[in-house]
Formats: C-alpha cells, sequence, structure tokens
C-alpha cells in the first residue's frame, strides 16, 4: 500500500508533556508541535508526526514541558537600569524623591536602549516572550525590541510636564502618531497610547487619546486606581472617582488596558464587564509598595479579563513571570478567602492567553494552537526540585522556577538555546549596566 509523501516543514519539537493553554486545563503527553515559518502547523503525537513531517530541524526534549511564551503585560523595561535604586518606600516618595530625579539624570536614547536590551535578556531566559512596554523614547524602544526579534506593544507616552522625550503637549501626540506610523505593519511591534495616570493627565489630553485610539484602533494603556490616596485626590480635585472620570470621557471601553486596579467597588467592576475592559495585575509590585490588593476573583467572576504584570524592575524588582503568577495565586486565595480562587490552570492562563487578549494578540499569539505565531518555550522537569509532580500546572505555577527555562522561539526563531541566548552578549549587558550603576549612584 501506497503511503503519502511526508510534508516539509522549518521545525518539529517533541516534548514529553505539551500545555496548550487552549483548550483549558488540558496537557498533551508526548506530542509535538510542527513550526513552518513563523507559526504553528499541527500539535500532534510525537510518532504521528515523525510519520507525517519532514522537518529541516528537530529539537527533542524528552525532559521538559512545551507551553506559549509568557507575556508581560504592563512593565517599564528600561527602568531595570534603576533596580533596587529606592526601596522601601510608598509610591509617591518613590517617585517624586528618587525615580523621577534619577530619570531626569540618565533618561536618553542610550539609556533606554541599554536598558531594553537587559531586560530583553532576563526575559528570554525567564520564558518571556512578549510585553507590553510604557515608558520614554519609544522610538528606540521599538527599534530595540524589533531589532532583538522580541514581541512587543510599545507605549506612546503622554503626561503633562515635559520630559527628555517631548517638551509639549502638542510634542508628545505629534511624536506618539509618527512612532505609531513607523511600526503599524512591523510583524512583532504594535503600539498603544500610554498616558501615565489620571493624576499626571489632563481631559483635554484624553479626549485627544480617545479620538486618536478610536481612529487608529490602537488600545490606551493607563495605570488607573493604583492606590486609596489616587482615588482620594480625585474625589478632591474632580468630584469623582478616577474610573468615573475616565468612563465620562468615554475611554470606559474595548480598547482600555487598566494597571493596577487595586481600589474598586462592585459598581466598577461591574461597569469595567459591560465595557469589556481588560485589567493587568502586578501582584509584586503592589505588594512591595503597599499599594493595595486587586480583587482578582471578584473581576474574573464578572467577566473581566484579567492579565499578569511585572511592573518595572524599579518597583518589583525582577522581570520573574514564573514568580509573579506564583504571587498572583497565593494572594488571591488570601484577599477572596477563598483556596480554590484563582487555580494553577487559570493563573497561567493570566500570564499567556489573557495577556494576549489584553493587548489586542489574542488571534495571534498566547496558546498553543495552529494558526497562531510559534511563540514557545520549554521547561525542564528533571531536576530535582521538579519531582514528583501530579498536575503540571500546580508544578509549575507552585513550584517552577524561571531557571528551568531552557529554549525560546518567538515566531519560531530560536531566541534561547538549551539556557544560551542566541542574539544577546551577557558579559557587554553586565558591564553596560554596572555603568549605569556607577552613573545613577554619583560615582561616574
Amino acid at each position: 500500500m501506497e503511503t503519502s509523501a511526508a510534508t516539509n516543514i522549518d521545525l518539529l519539537i517533541e516534548a514529553a508533556w505539551v500545555l496548550p493553554v487552549e483548550p483549558h486545563g488540558v496537557l498533551l503527553q508526548d506530542h509535538a508541535v510542527a513550526v513552518s515559518a513563523d507559526r504553528i502547523v499541527e500539535l500532534l503525537p510525537i510518532a504521528a508526526a515523525r510519520d507525517k513531517y519532514r522537518a529541516a530541524q528537530t529539537v527533542q526534549l524528552a525532559q521538559h514541558a512545551l507551553l506559549p511564551g509568557l507575556i508581560n503585560a504592563h512593565t517599564h523595561n528600561p527602568m531595570i537600569l534603576m533596580r533596587g535604586l529606592a526601596d522601601d518606600l510608598s509610591l509617591m516618595d518613590w517617585l517624586k524623591l528618587h525615580i523621577w530625579p534619577a530619570e531626569a539624570r540618565a533618561m536618553g536614547p542610550e539609556f533606554v536602549r541599554d536598558g531594553v536590551e537587559l531586560a530583553v535578556a532576563e526575559m528570554l531566559r525567564g520564558g518571556t516572550t512578549t510585553c507590553s512596554e510604557n515608558y520614554f523614547f519609544p522610538d528606540v524602544i521599538a527599534a530595540t525590541y524589533k531589532r532583538l526579534g522580541f514581541r512587543a506593544m510599545v507605549g506612546l507616552p503622554v503626561i503633562e510636564f515635559p520630559s527628555a522625550w517631548a517638551s509639549s503637549r502638542d510634542e508628545y501626540f505629534d511624536k506618539a502618531t509618527a512612532v505609531h506610523d513607523d511600526f503599524r505593519r512591523d510583524p512583532l511591534i504594535s503600539t498603544c497610547f500610554a498616558p501615565h495616570a489620571p493624576y499626571t493627565v489632563s481631559d483635554a489630553s484624553f479626549e485627544r487619546i480617545r479620538m486618536l485610539s478610536d481612529q487608529l484602533d490602537v488600545p490606551v494603556h493607563l495605570h488607573l486606581h493604583e492606590t486609596a490616596q489616587e482615588v482620594e485626590d480625585s474625589r478632591r480635585e474632580h468630584g469623582v472617582r478616577p474610573i468615573q472620570r475616565i468612563q465620562g470621557l468615554g475611554l470606559l471601553n474595548r480598547s482600555l488596558i487598566a494597571v493596577h486596579m487595586t481600589q474598586l467597588n462592585d459598581s466598577e467592576i461591574e461597569a469595567c464587564a459591560r465595557a469589556g475592559v481588560s485589567v493587568v495585575h502586578c501582584p509584586e509590585s503592589n505588594l512591595k509598595l503597599a499599594s493595595g490588593f486587586c480583587p482578582v476573583a471578584r473581576l474574573q467572576a464578572a467577566g473581566v479579563n484579567v492579565a499578569l504584570g511585572t511592573d518595572g524592575c524599579a518597583s518589583n524588582n525582577d522581570l520573574d513571570m514564573f514568580g509573579e503568577m506564583r504571587t498572583a495565586a497565593l494572594l488571591a486565595k488570601g484577599v477572596a478567602s477563598d483556596p480554590r480562587a484563582l487555580d494553577a490552570a487559570s493563573a497561567l492562563r493570566m500570564a499567556t492567553l489573557n495577556g494576549a487578549q489584553a493587548i489586542g494578540m489574542g488571534e495571534r499569539i498566547g496558546s498553543l494552537v495552529a494558526g497562531k505565531q510559534a511563540d514557545l518555550i520549554a521547561v525542564r522537569l528533571d531536576e530535582i526540585e521538579s519531582v514528583p509532580f501530579y498536575h503540571l500546572a500546580s508544578q509549575l505555577v507552585y513550584a517552577g522556577n524561571r531557571r528551568q527555562v531552557s529554549d525560546v522561539w518567538i515566531a519560531g526563531r530560536r531566541q534561547l538555546a538549551d539556557g544560551v541566548l542566541a542574539l544577546l552578549d551577557t558579559t557587554e549587558l553586565r558591564s553596560r549596566a554596572q555603568r549605569w550603576q556607577r552613573f545613577l549612584a554619583g560615582n561616574a
């Protein structure tokens, strides 16, 4: 009997376990992922894959789990160069007395480029393949991510005071639209508007952002209801809570990515659910700054899409999405007084598919599904800290460690191979980081 010829593909990844995230909670044992160019072709048992496909490269991961790349849905990655600069402070003291003065000294294209490169190295080594970035000099940020083959949604900053990036409101908007135009068709880079927060952005700027967001079909990424003080200040200055103000300006909609959201009442949760708002939970940063607790279980029960982010390294102090998943899952149980709140599979979904949906990439990434981009990570499970395990998602969330990540692919391109970065020199990165440390410490 004749058999059909094998189909040529670029890559076949064989793994002991595949956790695709979609369908929810499913685990596939002894499966392979077939990849052609930058896309997933099929998930199927290893034996069937060997019969069906002829791969230019085959990677065998006999003691590994294969899963979607993690998505850091809120970060300020150039701030990695201020990691540990000002710790154990309240949010406004941290910002006004330390971070903003340090930024005034260091801010510029070189600082931003060096910070992004260092952050990409840390993210790749920890299994993160996509981030939602929010910082100044978005042109440099986007170009750096593109050069390194890293997927990112780059925020276009808007704030009412001058910075090294822009000196006036009009200049912020002019530069924002120019960066959007430069990267609007890029396969890895997308953009969003990134007004800093209700307390640093005027009604006039928010109205302009709403108009441009509608016209350009881009999200709006906003720190919102981060602290009780923010809410109280808004009530005093505007007569309403921040979400009410944002809603009145027409920004409470499916394009809004609301970050932190630690101060929410039931009516605000319902309003977010009705409007289709996505929330990004940053548990470790919120804990460190004592900002409050995002009511994750209540948001999810209402049908709100909740993603996960680290925030910047100046307030976290790392880009470890494995740590963030564990903290999020444990914190949700404590806040809800319910051990069933945010189970492991749901925490993993927050760090993958929910993040993709929040940043408008749910049809492209976030799960291992045929037709999606081939953003995958491999996690070793053969070390003493990983045995025994009974449920893979629980193992990853409650006992997993970013140092178990061995391999990373973004759009089918291998960015980490058995722990070695493909495009970044860690010795050079360390040298540059230490130079910025001396400068920011006043010893340059």
